[in-house]
């Protein structure tokens, strides 16, 4: 049976052009609308999925209809939506945010922060990295350094590919003082980058940084003109990433592994995505080794924090 326990409740009558719509059952249902289009839903195929009359749905998205903030996370979870844009829905709904979100530094998220470090100490001497929802670097270990520095003096890189400060990971690959000139299989592997940064913004249109990062990556130059429109969507959710960088007249083969928290309820521990590179071969293991043995014989260069 449909779930239609909620009967369309109708807003105070108004004056204007949009009477029987109050300011923030327009803005839910826009919200709503967004969402359930962007997941490629019709009204019905909505209805049949989270047991919601489909008559409904309509007088939510037209703003006939108060959604109840249980109704707002169950549609929510059934369109997959992020807790940060869960915690729009309900704040246009006309309810307070369901998700927090705390400084990684907060004393309450001292065991995250623990578990992040550890990870990244553990995975020596390969790089490994902590970035959120836009890429930005929030922690790398010191092997994350010894691989930019076969460009340059690791601030100077950053300084050159990212003056923000920020340390986005996708401008330091992508960006021509970056790790672009070391990737071997260039186009490739720009048009890879580009189709998923841009399956992201498609599956997150609310993610504006996202977006302005995608846009500022396509300008790059030996970016233009590389985006593959036959790399799907289905070709790319998969959890690895592979990258062949030449190097002191080697190939270093590289695949990428991304985790994140499950069933997070904080909007920072839900955006922050661990990223683990994984040497493919022999070669490339005893490269990374020998770099980890040549730099504890000289001053360190501490981790990064972001």
């Amino acid at each position: 049976m449909k779930r239609s326990d909620e009967a369309p409740t109708s807003a105070p009558r108004t004056s204007s052009a949009t009477a029987g719509r109050t300011a923030e059952t327009a803005a839910f249902g826009d919200l709503l609308r967004t969402w359930r289009t962007t997941r490629r839903y019709t009204q019905l195929g909505l209805a049949e999925e989270t047991q919601v009359s489909q008559r409904h749905l309509s007088f939510l998205e037209s703003g006939r209809a108060r959604p109840s903030r249980e109704m707002v996370t169950h549609l929510a979870l059934a369109l997959g939506v992020p807790l940060r844009e869960q915690n729009k829905l309900l704040v246009a709904a006309g309810y307070a945010p369901s998700y927090r979100e705390r400084d990684l530094k907060d004393a309450d998220m001292a065991a995250i922060r623990q578990a992040l470090d550890s990870t990244l100490q553990h995975h020596e001497p390969y790089p490994a990295l902590v970035i959120d929802r836009q890429w930005n670097v929030v922690m790398h270990n010191a092997a994350v350094n010894r691989l930019i520095a076969l460009v340059g003096d690791p601030p100077a890189v950053w300084e050159r590919v990212d003056p923000s400060g920020r340390q986005n990971l996708m401008r330091l690959t992508m960006h021509p003082d970056g790790l672009q000139p070391l990737v071997a299989d260039w186009s490739s592997t720009a048009a890879a980058i580009l189709a998923r940064l841009a399956f992201e913004v498609r599956a997150n249109p609310a993610n504006m940084g996202l977006r302005a990062l995608l846009a500022d990556l396509r300008s790059l130059p030996g970016v233009r003109g590389l985006e593959n429109s036959s790399i799907t969507p289905a070709s790319m959710e998969v959890p690895v990433l592979s990258l062949k960088l030449r190097s002191e007249g080697l190939t270093l083969e590289l695949f990428s592994m991304i985790c994140t928290f499950g069933a997070a309820m904080d909007l920072t521990a839900d955006e922050l995505r661990l990223e683990l590179l994984f040497p493919s071969d022999e070669t490339t293991a005893l490269f990374l080794r020998t770099q980890q043995q040549k730099a504890a014989v000289r001053p360190a260069q501490s981790p990064g924090t972001g």
